[in-house]
């Protein structure tokens, strides 16, 4: 609900601030007055263009600022927490400033705002009815969703959403499982040959650096043996070999110990020496024992590095080598149960079609019963508001499928292209005129008649478009007298549902109001300004009795006037 408007040099507001109470807010004004002034400037705070233009003479800048009362867990502070805007005092306050150099910011609760999100938000806020462009019920993706609301089949629209996203889900993974499956089948041979190459080779983790250490011993055997034949020569068979001169020096300090005990020590660290001489001797034995050098093993060995080294140049190592085969034996497997996959995957598509069949059809059923119920009851009230020859029609429009098209469904015998939320394409058409075709909403004439239109239909709809505002402007062009009283009773019904806004020169109209907003226009010091109040009930009574009789107010007037106020108390 709009609470609050306030207005800072725009156009000929000096500064206004305007509170707005639940249920029919009338506002009139003498012509030329500014009573649409006052829509232009909520309009603008909630997204419409505006440059510096439409700025007061002499201003730097201009604030409109709306403040809106929310639902806890309505829709709009869904959308306003969604988008990470502080909405937890349940007001929204959307605030538009204009320089006069044409810049423009946007704030929610004082936090920057982009303009396309203030817009997208106005829709869940605002409908316009009348000379603005905004207006829900002339935007053709609204119209199923509004009949579906009347209707109450909002649950069975979201089981058949369910299922159909299911079903577009099933088409998507089979498509994938063609597609890979051809990827598969190409690659299937090259595969096989990449897989019998590795395993042609067989290599074994960790298999490259033991050949290479065993490799390098075959390849130095022969020099391996002499080195170590030497060293076991000199420690050992040699003339002069280092064993039997430290088993003299061994000797020698034992007979130094036995004599002088500051040789102990060092005939304990010479009989290690022996100890370690003797334990290398046994292990250079051992080593040449062991040590051959075979030419055969040689060339095997020398084979075997050359299939590894061509492994790790192509997969960077025989590790990444035998992983890629796992992954490609894999996906060999995967190729050979494919035919399985897909077949699942298309009784998937078969089973959600069906069940999507079973929905769309009970959908189809209830909604033309609605659509019917919604045509003869907009038609009675349009008649009351002056357009009689009116025929409103809900059109229930089926496509059929193209052969290439796969969201279809099958409904007596005939395949229907498939939506997200049924299989019909909804549109409401009208036409006011005897003998002329029902047409789009969008074609139909501007104006008075437009918005009694609107009127009839969120009349109709009301008790399923949940937005918080509707406002009226030229709503009662063309019309007087008992159409008149007609439009004000359907405007006080409608605004059980919604808090409304409506522009009127009618005193039948004005009489109908929760509240009553009147706007003016003066001069200030050499300046035209435009004011706007909320009425006394004294007041509203003068302003209703001015609207009957024009400028001078009778008593008479006065007494019509409030009889009329009486009527709606």
């Amino acid at each position: 609900m709009l609470c609050r408007l306030f207005i800072q040099n725009i156009a000929l507001f000096e500064q206004l601030e305007l509170s707005f109470g639940p249920g029919l807010n009338v506002i009139t004004g003498e012509t030329g007055a500014g009573k649409t002034i006052l829509i232009d400037a909520l309009m603008l705070a909630l997204g419409e263009r505006g440059g510096a233009d439409i700025l007061r003479q002499g201003a730097s800048k201009g604030i409109v600022e709306a403040t809106f009362r929310l639902e806890p867990h309505g829709a709009v502070s869904a959308f306003v927490r969604e988008q990470g805007y502080d909405s937890d005092n349940e007001e929204l306050v959307i605030r538009r400033e204009i320089t006069a150099r044409g810049g423009s910011r946007c704030f929610l609760n004082d936090s920057p705002a982009p303009l396309s999100l203030v817009r997208q938000l106005s829709r869940l806020l605002v409908d316009f009815h009348g000379q603005h462009e905004q207006q829900s019920l002339l935007r053709v993706e609204t119209h199923g969703r509004l009949l579906d609301n009347v209707g109450g089949l909002e649950g069975l629209r979201q089981e058949y959403t369910t299922v159909y996203e299911q079903l577009q889900k099933a088409i998507h993974e089979y498509h994938t499982l063609c597609h890979r499956e051809r990827q598969v089948h190409q690659q299937r041979e090259w595969l096989r040959r990449q897989v019998q190459e590795i395993v042609a080779i067989d290599p074994q983790p960790g298999e490259e650096e033991a050949v290479e250490r065993e490799l390098r011993l075959s390849e130095h055997a022969e020099r391996l043996y002499a080195l170590a034949q030497q060293v076991y020569e000199l420690l050992y068979r040699d003339e002069h070999a280092v064993h039997d001169r430290l088993l003299r020096v061994r000797n020698l300090l034992e007979e130094l110990s036995r004599i002088d005990s500051r040789f102990t020590d060092s005939a304990a660290e010479a009989r290690a020496w022996v100890i370690a001489v003797e334990e290398l001797v046994r292990t250079l034995q051992r080593y040449m024992a062991h040590l051959e050098f075979e030419p055969e093993r040689l060339e095997q060995l020398r084979q075997r590095m050359v299939q590894l080294q061509q492994l790790r140049k192509r997969y960077g190592s025989v590790e990444a080598a035998l992983e890629q085969k796992r992954r490609w034996e894999e996906e060999l497997q995967e190729a050979e149960q494919f035919e399985f996959h897909l077949q699942r995957a298309r009784q998937a598509i078969e089973r959600y079609r069906a069940e999507l069949a079973r929905y769309a059809q009970r959908l189809h059923a209830k909604r033309k019963a609605v659509a019917e119920q919604v045509e003869r009851a907009v038609e009675e009230l349009l008649a009351e508001l002056g357009i009689p020859y009116s025929q409103f029609v809900v059109h229930i429009g089926l496509e059929e499928a193209a052969a290439e098209e796969e969201l279809w469904v099958e409904l007596q015998g005939q395949r229907y292209r498939a939506f997200p939320h049924g299989v019909e394409q909804i549109e409401f058409l009208i036409t006011t005129n005897r003998g002329e075709p029902p047409r789009p909403l969008v074609r139909v004439a501007s104006g008075g008649e437009i918005s009694r239109i609107m009127l009839a239909l969120k009349s109709v709809l009301a008790k399923s478009e949940r937005l918080p505002l509707l406002v009226f402007d030229e709503i009662d062009t063309g019309i007087s007298g008992r159409i008149a009283h007609r439009v004000g009773q359907a405007l006080r019904a409608l605004a059980q549902y919604h808090q409304v806004l409506v522009i009127t020169h009618l005193p039948q109209i004005a009489a109908c109001g929760d509240e009553h907003i009147l706007v003016e226009k003066r001069e200030w010091q050499d300046r035209t300004v435009v004011t706007a109040r909320r009425l006394q009930p004294e007041e509203r009574a003068y302003e209703v009795a001015r609207l009957l009789s024009g400028e001078r107010v009778t008593e008479t007037a006065l007494q019509t006037a409030r009889e009329l106020l009486a009527e709606h108390l």
